[in-house]
């Protein structure tokens, strides 16, 4: 599945889909689920999960500068402070959405 637009409303990240359905993914959540290794930290071969210490997030962290398509399989969004590193698969994205999409209870 791949994103047809994207778009910035507000404080959202708008995805349009292939398949016809929409999705809106606060651009908070989307910081804040960045998939690279700074964030998340990487596991190695033996599955240990390394991890540097947390950056403090500022409000310019929230602030999307632009996204870039990389290939025809992800997105990299830059925000406002500098930060540019996580590369947002569309199965990733869609997963995202997804996941704000359930109801809280």
């Amino acid at each position: 599945m791949h994103p047809v637009d994207i778009q910035q409303i507000g404080e959202e990240l708008a995805i349009r889909w292939a398949d016809g359905t929409e999705s809106f993914i606060p651009l908070a959540t989307l910081r804040r689920s960045c998939p690279c290794a700074g964030c998340q930290g990487e596991r190695d071969v033996l599955g240990q999960l390394h991890k540097g210490p947390d950056r403090p997030l500022t409000p310019a962290s929230f602030q999307l500068r632009r996204i870039v398509p990389v290939g025809g399989y992800a997105l990299q969004p830059i925000w406002a402070d500098g930060h540019e590193t996580g590369l947002y698969t569309f199965d990733y994205l869609r997963l995202i959405a997804e996941k704000v999409a359930q109801p809280q209870g």
